[in-house]
Formats: C-alpha cells, structure tokens, sequence
C-alpha cells in the first residue's frame, strides 16, 4: 500500500472532529492562494477547508509571491498577483463558500515608486487592497529550513524601509510581516519609531524549533514572552496569532503517521496564545489560519476547534475580538 503523504487530503482525514460551536462567525484573516507547477491552492481548495464545518464567512489573502507579472516594470511586477487573486474573490462572491474580502499585497517599501506601486494595487485590487506585507524574516540558519526568510539584514532599521512604513499609515494602509523569534526586538523599535502605521505582527514571530533550535524551546519561549510584552508597549501593534503549526516551529507533526488532534494541538501551543492575548488585549489580537502552510500539520477542521477551545476562557465579547472582530475592524470588512 502507498504511503500517505504528510499534508495530503488522505493523511488529514484520519483525524476527524465534531466542529465545536459551528454557527459563531470567522473571519479567517490570513491564507494564500497559488497556481504553481508544483503545487497548487485555489478557490475550491479554499472552500474545501473553510467549508469542512466552521462558519468561516469572510477570509483575507495575504501575498506569497503567485502570478506576478513577467514583463514590465520590476517593481510593478507584484501588481499581477493583486490581479490574479481579485479574479478568484470576485468568484468567491458568486458561490455560497467563504468570501475573499480584502487583500494583502507585496511592494518594495523602500523604492522610491512606492505610491505607483500603491495606486497599481489599488486598481487591481477593485476595492479589496488594503496594505501590503514587505516581510523582515531573514534566517540565520536556512539549511533545512521548510521556509526560509531570505531578507537582507538590517532591513527593520533602514531609513527607507522605516519611510515607506510610515508612507502606508500617511495612506491608511496596514503594514503585515513575519520574521522570526530573533529579530522580535527589532521589530518592537520599528514599531515604536513609526506609530502611526497600523501593524500587523504574523505568526507570534516564528519561534524556530528547528536546526541549533530544536533543543531550546523553553529558553526561546522565556524570552519570546518578554520580547512580545515589550511590542505589545506600542498601541500601533496588532498581534496575528496562528500560523505556529508550520514545520520550521518544530513540533514535527508533518513527520507523524497521524496528523495531531485538537486536544494535542491546545496542549502544545495554547501557552503561546494565551500569552499573547494578556499582553496584547483581545482588541489586538485575531486567530489565523496561514493556510495551506499550516496545512502540512494539521487540517482546518482540527485548527479551529483548537482555537475555539483556546478562546473558551474568555468573555463572548473577547471570543467575537479573536474569532472575527478584530480581524473585520483592521482590514475593514464589512
């Protein structure tokens, strides 16, 4: 008999759930969408997971680099993958799965034709634009990396880096990025010396748990905690909390025969969560999904039931914050 490939529709259904609380609202406010010759996640991949039992109602795409132009400008070139996916969310409008309603592009913050770039995405995006993420992860060890960040260093204390930041929030854009554990500190002086540009943390700053980190999770923990107390300090800050299951986090569910169980998933990594929401505020903070990264360990069933379970111990007004509140305010959904 063939192996069940990690990550695959075969491998994900050995576990499965009954959905908790399946009528409560979610906006999922970070997937991706690709066409690639590899691999590909489209609009039926998407309703295949947000439609597998949670009342997932509206999503946002975040940029990963798909359908970019091949011609024209270099710095242009990012529009096409506005164009590709405000195809995809105008069709998202037509069916009865979740809608795709806002997106999140990619630009160069630091050329000097940021505002073309703007006004590009803003066409393409038909309404649907509203910030980009020019992302900071920058790996220290990329050998054996699943995803490794490859941006120059320095790049959170560039003086043109930190003016097209604040170019965003002078056009009242949000500003995404990810990095890793590492460079949170970098990232809370970025935030503090540009206030006024709504910023959107991802994936609680990738604590490693792989290559010289694989052995040091309890000390990375101890100072991420601190580290993410520190960026909660400035009010411009707003905490995307998800995206903990890809397999550069290192807890090697992708390895595994099974994919894990909602009750394992809670064990593992609620602390994270829970950290962050008392340092943040609910207000500040929303779930995410980071599909179909996330999706080699785990499937979007399973994912949300763990979140539902993690938000269970706060007030229904913080439960709606997490599950879909904040996420509708900061990208302003409707």
């Amino acid at each position: 008999m063939a192996e069940i490939v990690p990550g695959s529709d075969e491998w994900l259904a050995q576990v499965s759930e009954s959905i908790i609380d399946p009528e409560r609202p979610i906006v999922d406010p970070h997937h991706h969408l690709w066409n690639r010759p590899s691999s590909t996640y489209l609009l039926e991949n998407l309703w295949a997971d947000t439609g597998s039992g949670h009342n997932v109602t509206k999503t946002v795409f975040l940029e990963c680099g798909a359908s970019y132009r091949e011609d024209g400008p270099e710095h242009l070139k990012p529009v096409g993958e506005t164009v590709f996916v405000e195809a995809i969310a105008s069709a998202s409008r037509s069916g009865e799965g979740a809608e795709i309603a806002a997106i999140v592009s990619r630009a160069d913050l630091r050329g000097p034709e940021l505002d073309e770039v703007l006004d590009a995405h803003v066409e393409a995006g038909k309404g649907l634009f509203r910030g980009i993420r020019h992302a900071g992860a920058r790996a220290a060890h990329p050998d054996g990396m699943f995803i490794a960040g490859r941006s120059p260093e320095g790049l959170y204390e560039s003086d043109a880096y930190r003016q097209g930041v604040a170019r965003l929030g002078e056009r009242g854009y949000t500003f995404d990025t990810w990095h890793y554990h590492y460079q949170n500190p970098d990232f809370r002086d970025l935030a503090a010396a540009v206030p006024g540009t709504t910023m959107i943390l991802n994936h609680f700053g990738t604590p490693l748990g792989v290559g010289p980190y694989a052995d040091q999770r309890e000390e990375i923990f101890t100072q991420w905690c601190d580290d993410m107390a520190a960026i909660a300090e400035c009010p411009n800050v707003v905490a995307k909390i998800g995206g903990l299951a890809m397999p550069d986090n290192g807890f090697g569910w992708h390895t595994r025969a099974l994919p894990p169980s909602s009750d394992e998933f809670v064990e593992a990594q609620a602390r994270y969560y829970h950290h962050t929401i008392e340092c943040f505020g609910a207000d500040r903070c929303m779930f995410e999904s980071n599909f179909p990264v996330d999706r080699f360990s785990l499937s979007y069933h399973v994912l949300w039931n763990g979140l539902k379970k993690i938000a269970a111990k706060y007030s229904e007004e913080e439960q709606t914050a997490l599950l879909s509140g904040t996420a509708s305010r900061v990208y302003k959904i409707e």
